[in-house]
């Protein structure tokens, strides 16, 4: 192996050993009582976690080598205001009872299909259809994420208080609530994902070098956006429908992930996204859980660590 390409791949065995470490911990400190209940329950928390990792980190990798900024996510398109307009839409007009009978699969796919078609006609009609440029289809998106937040704010102040409870329970994020067969159909739907991005890894390379660079290397620029787009919200609609909205989480472990690994290749950076997003979520959880006698909640840390990394970001970039 060439000598350049040695320290990201240490790195990478560091993370790996990092994240194994919180994974047996969280496992198995503290262990009593009814093992087997125990055991499952934390497995499926850790499951869960493990998916937002991969998903709402590789997305934000994705959708920050398409764009070529560090600072944007996928959030700027509305995905995750459309989320909140589609609960709160689904309990004002069936009410909440109506929101229960839909099962738990059905809520599931219900979300993340009228999420993916969204993304697929937006995209497809913009840049496809009228031919606009990646940067006003990022506009357009934040124009949507806009409405959709101003007709959630306008159907919540309708709900009655009831119904307002459920909806805040079902909006605001949290790791503990997806049930098993929501997990496990996440991940069959996240695995084909994986091999699909990983084949493209390459080509994720040509990509972050811009639109002319990538077309002069013979790379069909407007296909592959499109196409990565699309298993953006994909990978976007099954994070958010399995534990809600996380703004920033995407957007904090992808630039740690940046300064960690320490080099542009995609070989490098997909495992390490997820690996830095296994850390933070299972080693966060863990703190929160064993240290802090859950004191705090995790998505509220998160977003807080993320969007002062925001700040940070859009800073340091203006003081250029």
């Amino acid at each position: 192996m060439r000598r350049r390409d040695s320290t990201p791949v240490r790195r990478l065995w560091l993370l790996a050993a990092l994240a194994l470490a919180a994974i047996v911990l969280f496992m198995t400190i503290n262990l009593s009582g009814n093992l087997r209940y125990i055991l499952v329950h934390r497995g499926l928390i850790l499951a869960t976690m493990l998916l937002v990792a991969f998903a709402s980190g590789v997305a934000t990798l994705l959708f920050q080598t398409v764009t070529n900024n560090r600072i944007l996510t996928p959030s700027i398109m509305g995905l995750e205001a459309l989320f909140i307009l589609i609960q709160t839409a689904t309990i004002f007009f069936i009410d909440a009872e109506g929101f229960r009978s839909l099962g738990v699969i059905g809520k599931f796919l219900g979300e993340s299909l009228l999420l993916l078609i969204f993304s697929l006609a937006l995209y497809r009609w913009l840049l496809t259809g009228l031919g606009l440029d990646l940067h006003k289809v990022l506009l357009i998106g934040l124009v949507f994420g806009t409405l959709f937040r101003s007709l959630s704010g306008l159907l919540q102040r309708l709900l009655a208080p009831g119904e307002f409870a459920v909806l805040q329970g079902r909006v605001f994020a949290t790791f503990t609530r997806a049930p098993p067969e929501i997990i496990a159909l996440a991940s069959v739907i996240v695995l084909p994902i994986a091999l699909a991005v990983w084949r493209l890894r390459y080509e994720l390379d040509v990509l972050a070098l811009g639109r002319s660079a990538a077309l002069n290397l013979g790379v069909p620029y407007q296909q592959k956006t499109l196409t990565l787009l699309l298993l953006v919200s994909l990978l976007v609609a099954i994070s958010t429908a399995l534990v809600g909205p996380l703004t920033f989480l995407g957007l904090l472990i992808a630039n740690l992930t940046y300064q960690i690994i320490g080099s542009h290749r995609h070989q490098y950076l997909l495992p390490g996204v997820f690996l830095t997003g296994t850390i933070a979520l299972v080693g966060g959880q863990l703190v929160l859980e064993r240290m802090l006698n859950m004191a705090g909640t995790l998505s509220v840390v998160i977003e807080f660590a993320g969007g002062a990394l925001f700040l940070y970001l859009l800073i340091k970039k203006a003081a250029l």
